[in-house]
């Protein structure tokens, strides 16, 4: 069994008098990837925020490699190795693919002309064209803005991008929602590819077929309180509903 990387541990989150979490937890390990699904209202987006840094929990606590930890910013998380790619994609359609992966992580000249604010753009995109091909993701152009290629073609740099700057976990928030049938197995390729580098992946999605076909691991949010796991394998359309529905619980969602 893997190791856990993540562990969440009875999240509560309250905005006044509404309850978003009510002792919610969950997990993610190294090498997998673990879909977290529940019907609107259930409170993954608020959970995900909780443990991406965008939102602090009011109670619980939050384990990174076994470490008690508290994400006080995005910025946080993603220094501990925690990358998000939300469902709006977030990148800049008047950049080319390159600039992108590299938004707020600029490569510099070296010398007087870095000091000067100079960007050394081929070096960015040498590493660029290397990361794309060792995460198959296939483009278009390296050299057009971003806002002419493809949906697919944008949310595998979207993904890219999280990927290589993470180095503990990526959430994908509902990554392929927009997306026709080819760019959807694309960008799946890419999901497979980033687990199989180690690092734990966690996808939001609606699309119970999808999550199917890629998760090794399911858990389910109800009410704002985890009620079932899953393993992926051996796990069946209905019982996912079951669990969403209030059908099937494994855990107390009291």
């Amino acid at each position: 069994m893997s190791e856990i990387l993540l562990d969440a541990v009875d999240l509560t989150k309250h905005y006044g008098s509404v309850e978003a979490l009510r002792g919610a937890s969950f997990q993610a390990r190294a090498g997998e990837v673990t879909a977290l699904i529940g019907d609107n209202g259930a409170g993954k987006s608020t959970l995900v925020k909780c443990l991406s840094g965008a939102e602090q929990p009011t109670s619980g606590k939050i384990l990174l490699d076994g470490k008690d930890v508290r994400f006080d910013s995005p910025t946080t998380a993603r220094r501990m190795g925690i990358e998000t790619v939300y469902q709006d994609l977030a990148v800049a359609p008047e950049l080319d693919p390159a600039a992108n992966l590299f938004l707020g992580r600029e490569i510099h000249r070296k010398g007087i002309l870095g000091k000067l604010g100079m960007l050394d753009k081929a070096e960015m995109r040498r590493q660029a064209i290397e990361e794309f091909q060792r995460l198959g993701v296939t483009l278009q152009s390296t050299d057009v803005p971003i806002g002419s290629l493809s949906g697919g073609q944008r949310q595998s740099v979207a993904v890219a991008r999280s990927v290589v700057w993470a180095s503990k976990v990526v959430f994908m928030d509902e990554p392929t929602a927009a997306l026709g049938v080819v760019q959807r197995e694309r960008v799946l390729d890419v999901i497979k590819k980033v687990r199989d580098k180690g690092i734990a992946v966690v996808l939001i999605s609606h699309n119970m077929p999808e999550v199917l076909s890629v998760a090794d691991r399911v858990e389910v949010l109800r009410l704002g309180k985890r009620v079932a796991r899953f393993t992926g394998s051996d796990t069946k359309l209905e019982d996912l509903v079951a669990a969403m529905t209030g059908a099937l619980v494994q855990e107390e969602a009291a």
